[in-house]
């Protein structure tokens, strides 16, 4: 993937997008202010090349929460669909590489890793779903707990009919209606 850093150029425009989808989505994040958030995203242009993959892919990351403890602010994917650029992928590299005919392009935990983001848990699901309606026509990959992994299975969620829905597959699956939303914290 090269160097993880964004240019000048690259990093201004990034920040007026990340700016503008703040201020038109303040529900998301109530008492928090953006000068300080720009502060952070300047004095870390590894994870702003992160959040600028998370864009790249369909994300349309934006922040949701400030850790008072850990002084940070969080960024979840908040695209209405599971991320365009992060779908028809399998839950991992031990599941892509269980596929013997049709094998994904590629595998959700790897893809997060390269992007440098985490996929979402369940509970990070559900919070990010008291934020607007998400997932009502696509499915996101979540963070699978290891004895559910290591049966060969993996979780992903979507919101129908009004309520989350957690759900299991094989991990080797892939759906093009299927994703994965990541959060990043800087």
């Amino acid at each position: 993937m090269g160097e993880k850093q964004l240019t000048v150029e690259q990093k201004e425009e990034f920040i007026k997008v990340l700016e503008k989808r703040f201020e038109k989505n303040s529900r998301r994040h109530h008492e928090l202010k953006w000068k300080p958030i720009q502060e952070k995203l300047e004095a870390s242009p590894e994870k702003l090349w992160s959040l600028h993959e998370m864009e790249r892919t369909g994300g349309e990351p934006d922040v949701i929460d400030y850790e008072h403890e850990k002084d940070q602010y969080v960024f979840y994917d908040c695209s209405p669909e599971s991320p365009k650029g992060r779908r028809s992928v399998c839950y991992d590299y031990e599941a892509l590489e269980s596929r013997k005919n049709h094998k994904p392009d590629y595998n959700a935990v790897d893809m997060a890793k390269e992007m440098g983001i985490k996929l979402l848990t369940e509970e990070q699901y559900r919070g990010l779903q008291n934020l607007g309606d998400f997932d009502q026509k696509t499915s996101s990959w979540i963070q699978t707990p290891s004895n559910i992994r290591k049966l060969g299975g993996a979780l992903f969620c979507d919101n129908r009919y009004e309520q989350v829905f957690v759900y299991h597959n094989g991990a080797s699956s892939y759906y093009a209606a299927r994703g994965f939303r990541g959060c990043l914290a800087i």
